[in-house]
Formats: C-alpha cells, structure tokens, sequence
C-alpha cells in the first residue's frame, strides 16, 4: 500500500502532468491543425502512464495484459495521428512551396536585368539563392517537365497546377473520362516521350479528388537483399522447426526433448506445411498471372500453432486495386479451401478409437468448426471426450492460420483486402479498430496470448499500408467486394466461439 506521502507525490505528478499538457495545449492552438495532432501525439504517448499511476494512487491495481493493452492502443493511436500529421505537413509544405515559386518567378526578370546591366552575381545574390531554392523542389528536368505536361488534353486529365513532390511532380486538375481508360492513354503517351525513365499515377489526394502523381521509375520497389533472402531461409527453418513442436504437443510430449518421435509428429508437421505451401503457391500464381514480381515469404514461427503465416513484399509496382485484391485474396482462398477440406474429410473419418481425444467444449471455441462438427459427428458431441482423426485437427489450424492473415488490419492479407474494395482511408481504420479490438478480446481472456501476439505481430510488422497502385482511382468490381465480404464472414465464423447458450442447443458439450 502506498503511504500519505507517496499518494501525495504521485497526485502531484498526475497534477503536474496534467499542467504540461494544459500548457502545451494552450501553445499548440497558435499553430492550427499542424500545432494540435502534434499535441495529440503527446497525449496518447502520456495518457497509459497517467491513467496507471492515477489509478494506483487511489488504490487500483491493473495487471500485466491491461497494461500491455493500453500500450499497444497508445502505440496505435500515435501511429495513426503521425500519419495525419504528415499528411497535413506534407499539404502545408506544398503551399508554401507553390507560394515560393509563384514569388520566385515574379522577381525573376528583374534579377535578369540587373545582371546583364553589367552587374556581377556573387554566391550571396537572390538570383542564386532562388535557383538553388528551384533546384532542390523542382527535381524533375525542365525537358522532362515540359514533355510530361504536354501528356496531358481535355479528353484525358486536364491539368491545372503542378507541384514538386519528392524526386517527381503531382499534377491537379479534372478528370475527364473513365480512370482506367484515361490512367492508360496517360501513360503510354508518356512511355512514348520518356521510355521507362517515370511513372504515372492516378490517386486521390486528401480532398477526395484526382490528381495524377509521377515519379522516377528509380522508386519502383526494389528486390530482396542477399541477407533478406538468407533471413527468409532462416525463418523457413524456424518455423519447420515450429510446426514439429507444435505436433509434439498435441500429440503429448515435448518433440525437442524426444527428437527420436520424429516420425510421430511429421505427419502432423506436413499437414501444417501443406495449408501454409498451398497459401503461398496461390499468392505466387496470381501474382504470375498479373506479372507480378513477389518476395520470398517470410514466415512467422509459433508454437502454438505452428506459424502465424509469412510476410510476403510486391517487388513489382501494382496497376490498380483490382490486381491486388486477387493477389491478397487467392492465398488465404487456396489456404483455406484446402484446410476446409482437411477438417471435413478428417471428421468423417473420425470414430471411436480414433488417434485424437479432445474434449467436446473444443469445438465450442470455433462457430465455423462447431457447426461442421456438429453436422457430421452428431450425438457424440455430447459425451465428454471426443475421439477425432488427425486431419480434423491440421484443417483446424490452418483455418485458424487463414482467418488470422484475413483479419483487415496493415499489410495482412485481409488489409490488402480492405484497401483493394474500400480504400486506403477506410483500410487505415480498419486496421487501428482491429488491433484495438484484439486488444480488449485479449484482456478479456488473459489465459490465452494468441491474439495479443498477433496484435504485437500487426503492429510492429504489418500495421503499414501497401503502397498505392499505378491506378488508385478504379475500384474492383461488386463481385469481389461479395467475396471480400464472404471472407471476412468467414474469418469471424473462425474466430468466434459459440456461447454456452448456443452450444448446448447445438448439443455440443457433456
């Protein structure tokens, strides 16, 4: 317990905390919008901290996953702040930057004629300070600059004001006809003055509206280090080495203390390959399919379940949103068929004797796999032990392993999903509503980590979003929008448990 004393000198540091942040507060409203995200980042970065010594100074104690929690939603929170806060930096930038400009090349003529009036331009003079200033905004070549604008007519996109951005220029104006169709006449005009020295985008800027972004093709995605391929090899190993394990364990034994049962856990561990391989061939043929180049998956060993999946990198630039939703969705569907499979063919083969006892509230941890079980297996969900064949358990694991890389969070697969359909707006909230969600599911249910994991796993590896498509403006179709619904139906049936309740209508459960 905390004495008078130490109460009173934590109250004061709450107190004093507080003041810090009132002041700021009161200092960041003199600079607008920019002056206040900056302020909030400072907030959610303190708020953990005051909130546990403000509730142990009145005498409430919070554990370890709570405080875990409150991290992880801080962290998230200051992530999604830094990103509007750069946005926004970012749009002030551009202003002042055309601003500039617009001076600059007003005071221009005169500078000229002073200097050809005899007069000699030193190091110091406005004349040079300005053109270093265009120099360093304007990096494109005055030739090059010229013959992309010269890309651009009434009948496609007409431009109206041009920008320097990073090593390129964004061009606003109006859209004239459909994005695909305007977004490929742009950029094979464009390939027809330069080659392939630029590329051409068509995004939406903050305001909802089009505007056509180009860039050297030096930024295009670059491949895989020597030492990131050897890291990905590394990983292929942990995470066989994981799934062995995790076959010793559902088979009762430790496999690292009793290597000589290799043969007992293999088939186990090939089953778990099996889903994760499929996974990853049906990336690979997708993306074979659009031309599009992927990195070596990097795995994610567990070993509660074997793997967490694999970090897969585009190293080709996307043409639109439709080709990556194919490609993000055709694992997880070639994944998740094969594991769908596996748990229905191992249920029918399941009988009395059977090399699996589970108990029956097993299958009450799943909706999905509760109904199926309950389908084929019938009264015996009754009794307290359940005897199962072994594919009922891999196709269990990989249907878990497919709903967890569809959640819509980052550059999971289900993310990728959620940006294709609804855009990168709607996939940023997606993703910090996920991992908040996991947060409070996980501090719910403190007796099992896995999702906790995977909201560390989501948020320092995978939060980002995938970088725009060359056409960020055309939307997939409402056929994909279905299947990207049925999939996240899916992942729910996967991941949420029956209730006591709805288990015992179901008549799973002794």
């Amino acid at each position: 317990m905390f004495t008078g004393s130490e109460t009173t000198a934590t109250v004061l540091i709450v107190l004093v905390a507080l003041g810090i942040l009132s002041w700021g507060f009161y200092r960041a409203k003199s600079f607008g919008k920019l002056g206040i995200l900056a302020w909030l980042q400072s907030v959610v970065l303190m708020s953990p901290w005051l909130l546990f010594f403000g509730l142990f100074a009145a005498g409430i104690y919070i554990n370890l996953v709570s405080i875990l929690f409150m991290l992880i939603a801080s962290a998230g929170l200051y992530i999604f702040i830094g990103k509007k806060l750069r946005a926004a930096g970012q749009d002030a930038i551009l202003r002042e930057q055309v601003l500039k400009m617009m001076k600059d090349q007003d005071s221009l003529p005169t500078e000229e004629t002073s200097e050809g009036n005899g007069g000699e331009t030193s190091a110091a003079t406005p004349k040079e300070a300005t053109n270093a200033v265009v120099q360093e905004v304007v990096p494109i070549p005055d030739e090059d600059l010229k013959n992309i604008q010269g890309i651009f007519g009434i009948d496609t996109f007409f431009a109206t004001e041009s920008i320097p951005y990073q090593e390129g220029a964004i061009f606003k104006g109006n859209l004239r006809g459909e994005p695909a169709v305007v977004h490929s006449r742009l950029s094979a005009s464009l390939q027809e003055r330069l080659g392939d020295r630029y590329r051409l985008f068509l995004v939406e800027n903050p305001e909802e509206k089009p505007v056509v972004i180009v860039l050297p093709s030096s930024n295009d995605p670059k491949p895989a280090t020597l030492p990131q391929n050897i890291l990905a090899g590394v990983l292929v190993v942990a995470t066989i080495a994981a799934s062995l394990e995790t076959a010793g364990i559902f088979l009762g034994f430790d496999f690292f203390s009793n290597p000589n049962r290799f043969g007992e856990v293999l088939p186990i561990s090939a089953g778990i390959w099996v889903v994760l391989g499929t996974h990853e061939l049906g990336h690979w043929f997708l993306a074979r399919r659009h031309n599009i180049r992927l990195s070596f998956p990097f795995f994610i060993p567990s070993a509660q379940i074997g793997s967490f999946g694999a970090i897969t990198r585009f190293e080709s630039l996307l043409p639109n949103r439709t080709v990556l939703f194919d490609i993000a969705l055709a694992g997880p569907a070639a994944g998740g068929i094969v594991s769908l499979l596996m748990l229905i063919v191992g249920l029918i083969l399941s009988h009395e004797g059977s090399l699996f006892k589970v108990p029956s509230e097993f299958f009450q941890g799943s909706i999905l796999v509760g109904t199926l079980a309950r389908v084929v297996l019938g009264s015996s969900l009754q009794t307290t032990l359940v005897d199962v064949h072994p594919l009922t358990i891999i196709g269990w694991l990989g249907l878990v392993v497919t709903a967890f890389n569809l959640m819509p969070a980052g550059m999971l697969d289900g993310g990728r999903i959620v940006q294709a359909i609804y855009g990168r707006q709607i996939a940023r909230r997606a993703t910090v509503a996920t991992l908040i969600l996991l947060g409070i599911v996980s501090l719910a249910n403190p007796t099992n980590p896995l999702l906790l994991y995977w909201a560390i796993v989501i948020l320092f590896l995978q939060r980002g979003l995938e970088r725009p498509s060359l056409n960020e403006i055309s939307e997939p179709d409402d056929a994909r929008a279905a299947l990207a619904l049925l999939a996240l139906f899916l992942t729910v049936a996967t991941l949420l448990p029956l209730t006591p309740g709805l288990a015992g209508r179901l008549g799973i459960g002794g």
